[in-house]
């Protein structure tokens, strides 16, 4: 770890899941941070392959096909593209910039995603998804188990047919409590980074008494104002709203007032 750097001194625990959490571990490092990982959600393929290789085997029937996170291209792509490739008349969307970075990486560009806020409610405000655009139309959104209807349900009201194919499943961590509490415990442990309301349900339920009563005293900082509300839900206090994705924790870290 740097001796130098606004996060020096700083053990800061990241959640993401194992495979996206890279990035933002290597970024606190070069601020002078220490990442400690503990994924609270895992990514696995969906028990059921079936509705993925319907979907695949239709692709070109669908106008558009929204991918709801990087696991959704992670785990729809390589069976799209084993397939044939990607069809010249299918327009990806995407809810947030880590999802088209996830699409680039795969060959496919030309993606609708939100310039400002990252979530379903902006893709709709984007005039491709009008009821006008989509009418009539049929929509794949690639997705992982459960989730949100929000951005079925509206297209659906809007006209389009819409399909959800669940392609991976999320579980919370079945266990590794201790880390957390053994890094409190030893005065080692100053921030936490949260990107999913689901991962910090998991969180709260995984941790006992004592161990809550130290997740509400530290610092948890959130890239989504929903994750927020739903952190006050859950009776933590000490949320710092941040801007998107890695780059705006990021930026939140290095902001942040940090006691001396």
């Amino acid at each position: 770890m740097s001796a130098s750097g606004p996060l020096a001194g700083r053990t800061i625990v990241v959640t993401r899941p194992r495979a996206q959490a890279e990035a933002l571990i290597a970024a606190i490092a070069a601020e002078g941070g220490e990442a400690l990982l503990f994924p609270l959600l895992e990514i696995s393929a969906a028990p059921d392959p079936q509705p993925l290789a319907e979907a695949v085997a239709q692709l070109a029937d669908y106008r558009l096909a929204v991918f709801i996170s990087p696991n959704a291209v992670d785990y729809a792509l390589p069976a799209i593209l084993a397939r044939g490739g990607w069809p010249a008349t299918l327009t990806p969307a995407a809810v947030g910039p880590g999802t088209v970075k996830a699409l680039q990486a795969h060959g496919v560009d030309g993606c609708l995603v939100p310039s400002l806020r990252f979530d379903s409610e902006a893709l709709l405000e984007l005039p491709q998804l009008a009821e006008a655009a989509v009418r009539g139309r049929r929509v794949a959104i690639f997705r992982g188990d459960g989730g949100r209807e929000l951005l079925a349900d509206t297209l659906r009201q809007r006209g389009a047919q819409v399909d959800c194919i669940t392609c991976y499943r999320r579980s919370g961590p079945t266990g590794g409590a201790e880390t957390l509490l053994a890094a409190w415990r030893a005065g080692r442990l100053d921030a936490l980074t949260v990107s999913s309301s689901e991962g910090l349900r998991y969180l709260v339920d995984l941790l006992d008494d004592a161990g809550r009563a130290q997740l509400a005293r530290t610092p948890i900082f959130v890239p989504h104002a929903r994750i927020a509300e739903n952190a006050r839900a859950l009776g933590l206090s000490n949320i710092v709203l941040t801007e998107a994705a890695d780059a705006g924790i990021l930026a939140g870290l290095r902001a942040y007032n940090w006691p001396v």
